[in-house]
């Protein structure tokens, strides 16, 4: 396995995503996050204890996915990424 990149190491950091690509990609995080939470409740609908699971943990990843992107636009309300 490699080591981790230094994120000063430009052969792997191209720096080129627009400010366009960055809302893009939260409207499609915040997206499939709905749709995470749409599929836990048919889940608990049906009795479907691991469709549940697999909701939740879906739905709970790309929290922290809608986070720090809204960090990275300078979301007033979201004070660090990592809290």
């Amino acid at each position: 396995m490699p080591p981790l990149s230094d994120h000063q190491d430009s052969e792997h950091f191209s720096y080129e995503r627009s400010w366009e690509d960055i809302e893009s990609m939260l409207r499609e995080a915040e997206k499939v996050q709905n749709d995470w939470v749409m599929k836990y409740f048919t889940a608990r609908e049906r009795n479907n204890r691991e469709g549940m699971k697999i909701a939740a943990r879906n739905k709970k990843a790309l929290e922290g996915v809608v986070k720090t992107l809204r960090w990275v636009l300078g979301d007033m309300t979201v004070q660090h990424p990592l809290d």
